[in-house]
C-alpha cells in the first residue's frame, strides 16, 4: 500500500488516529517517539535532536550549520525506514522529503484554534491561557520550518489529498477515512517507482550529510542529485582545494559508482589588507 504523510496541528488529535490508523494497516508509525528511539545510531543526541526537529533555523551562524546537518539525519532515518514501506510518516515534512515518491497519501488533521486549545490544556492540565500561548507558538514553529525548509504554504489545502476536521469529524470516522483513502489503486500501482525514488534519494541524503559535516569546506553552497549510483554535483565552491574535498568524499560513500563533476570555483572571500 501507499506511504502516508499526516500532517496535524497541535491539538487537533492527530497521535491517537494516527496510532490507531497504524494499528488496523499493519503500519510503522515514524513519529518522535520512533527518532528519539533510533536518533543514536545515527549520531543525533537528544539535545541536538531537541533543537533540529520541526524547528525553523535559529539565524545564528555557527548553530544553524550543525542544526542542518542534524535535520538531514532526522530526514535519512525518516528515508530509510519509508523505503521498508507500509510506514505513517507523522509530521516532521514527509510529504516534502518524499514529494518526489508517486505512491504518497498525504494527510492533513485540523480542528479550530480554541477548540485546539483547549484540548491540549485538558490534556496537559494546563492553564488554558498557557496552552493556548503553546499552540500557538506551536503552529508558527511547524509552519515556518515547513515555509523555510520546504518553501510551501503549510495551509494550502492544494499540497493534501485528505483534510479532516476534527471538530466535526470522530476519530473512528477519521481513521477509517485513511484506512481507505490509503487503498486507491492509483497510489498502489506506483509503489515500485517510489523504491527507485527512495533509494536515490537515501543515497542523496547520505551524501549530503558528509558533505556538510567536513567543516572546512561551506557545504551549503554545494548541490547534488542522485540517480542509480551517479552522483551529479553542481554549485559552487572557493578553490581547488574545496573541490577535491567535495568530489573525494562523494567518492567514498558507499553505493555511490560515480561522481559527475558540475561545481564551479567561485572565490568571493575577503581577506584583511596587508595594508
Amino acid at each position: 500500500m501507499a506511504i502516508i504523510t499526516i500532517s496535524r496541528e497541535m491539538g487537533s488529535g492527530g497521535i491517537p488516529i494516527a496510532q490507531q490508523v497504524a494499528e488496523v494497516l499493519g503500519y510503522k508509525l515514524i513519529d518522535g517517539e520512533t527518532l528519539k528511539e533510533v536518533a543514536g545510531e545515527y549520531g543525533l543526541s537528544p539535545e541536538a535532536l531537541e533543537q533540529a526537529d520541526e524547528k525553523p533555523p535559529a539565524f545564528v551562524a555557527e548553530r544553524d550549520e550543525q542544526i542542518a546537518v542534524d535535520l538531514h539525519q532526522i530526514e535519512l532515518i525518516i528515508l530509510e525506514r519509508a523505503l521498508k514501506g507500509n510506514v505513517i510518516i507523522y509530521g516532521r515534512g514527509g510529504q516534502d522529503l518524499l514529494q518526489r515518491a508517486s505512491n504518497l497519501f498525504r494527510v492533513r488533521i485540523i480542528a479550530p484554534f480554541e477548540e485546539r486549545a483547549e484540548r491540549w490544556a485538558e490534556r496537559e492540565w494546563l492553564d488554558p491561557d498557557y496552552a493556548r500561548i503553546l499552540v500557538r507558538k506551536s503552529d508558527q514553529q511547524r509552519a515556518g520550518f515547513i515555509k523555510y525548509y520546504f518553501d510551501r504554504d503549510w495551509d494550502n489545502p492544494l499540497e493534501y489529498d485528505l483534510i479532516i476536521n476534527t471538530s466535526r469529524l470522530s476519530e473512528e470516522s477519521a481513521v477509517k477515512l485513511i484506512c481507505e483513502g490509503v487503498k486507491d489503486k492509483n497510489l498502489i500501482e506506483k509503489k515500485n517507482q517510489s523504491k527507485k525514488i527512495l533509494t536515490d534519494l537515501i543515497l542523496r541524503k547520505k551524501v549530503e550529510i558528509a558533505i556538510l559535516s567536513e567543516e572546512s569546506i561551506e557545504g551549503y553552497h554545494v548541490e547534488l542529485e542522485a540517480a542509480d549510483g551517479v552522483i551529479t554535483l553542481a554549485g559552487h565552491v572557493h578553490d581547488n582545494k574545496e573541490l577535491k574535498t567535495v568530489l573525494a568524499i562523494a567518492n567514498q560513500i558507499k553505493g555511490v559508482t560515480k561522481v559527475v563533476n558540475k561545481v564551479k570555483i567561485i572565490n568571493y572571500r575577503t581577506y584583511p589588507s596587508d595594508h
